[in-house]
């Protein structure tokens, strides 16, 4: 019996399959994924491992816009903001570059790198901080843009950071070589990521305290109610449309049987929410500022 035949014999196998990978025949996508997970089920793979090596063959499909961060929720810094606040919002935000954007957030201006700012206060502790001689160039990226090819411009650019835009050229995200490499090996914590907790939290009877991005479909289920899950993402979109404008601290709303109330918000976006659901609370569509 030749090889050709016994490949024949067990061209359906995973031995089969096994044998042309090993001999570098053509191999489909699907075939190498489905070889990988019988040779997990056959226990040659942990389960890690498995992640990860479809995680490296999962980048080359997906696309920056799967991804990224968006718009909305962009730690950003106002290229004329005072210099207390820059360095607030980079010691509070833990990040270690950002966009900076000049009138809104259309307007990225550059980026900004906190070693660079933590080495003028270290080198030059006597002189003003002036933000314009820190500011790097920004890349710009396509949503359409393969992770796979996004990965080897980081890593032959040595940038880690690129902001993506859409085909009209506004900005949508940003994405960074952290975000990609998630992709690979899974989650990436730090001392500076919140600790996993319920995006939804009761604090008492008919009191909870919600993840501005805690998902509308996961607030429908746990309330069991029909909050417009079509046109906003998460409960903070939705209070932000609502009230027409970014929320302030302390703002309400009140939709249905349910009062929102803005717990912690800044100049960027709305961090969480207390809501209260009753029967006393006020008509639907009535909107109050606390």
């Amino acid at each position: 019996m030749t090889d050709d035949d016994s490949d024949d014999r067990s061209g359906g196998t995973w031995y089969g399959r096994l044998r042309r990978v090993l001999k570098g025949e053509a191999a489909t996508r699907d075939d190498l994924l489905d070889w990988l997970r019988q040779s997990h089920a056959q226990t040659v793979l942990d389960a890690d491992e498995l992640a990860m090596l479809e995680g490296v063959l999962a980048v080359s499909e997906t696309q920056v816009r799967d991804v990224m961060v968006p718009r909305s929720q962009m730690a950003v810094l106002e290229r004329d903001a005072p210099r207390d606040e820059l360095l607030k919002a980079i010691v509070e935000s833990g990040h270690s570059r950002f966009p900076v954007i000049g009138e809104d957030r259309e307007e990225v201006v550059g980026i900004l790198l906190a070693k660079d700012v933590l080495r003028h206060f270290v080198n030059t502790p006597g002189e003003d901080f002036a933000i314009s001689r820190y500011i790097r160039p920004a890349t710009f990226i396509p949503e359409s843009k393969r992770l796979n090819a996004l990965l080897k411009e980081f890593r032959g650019s040595r940038n880690h950071i690129a902001i993506v835009v859409d085909e009209y050229g506004g900005i949508t995200g940003l994405l960074t070589i952290e975000d990609v490499l998630e992709e690979i090996v899974g989650e990436i914590d730090d001392e500076h990521d919140a600790a996993e907790i319920a995006p939804i939290q009761e604090q008492g009877p008919g009191h909870y305290h919600v993840h501005a991005l805690a998902r509308i479909e996961e607030f429908n289920e746990y309330f069991d109610a029909k909050l417009d899950d079509e046109h906003y993402d998460t409960v903070g979109g939705l209070v932000m449309h609502e009230l027409g404008h970014l929320p302030r601290k302390g703002e309400v709303l009140h939709l249905g049987e349910f009062r929102f109330q803005v717990l912690q918000a800044d100049r960027r976006r709305v961090h969480s929410i207390e809501v209260t659901r009753g029967s006393s609370l006020p008509a639907d569509g009535d909107v109050a500022v606390a």
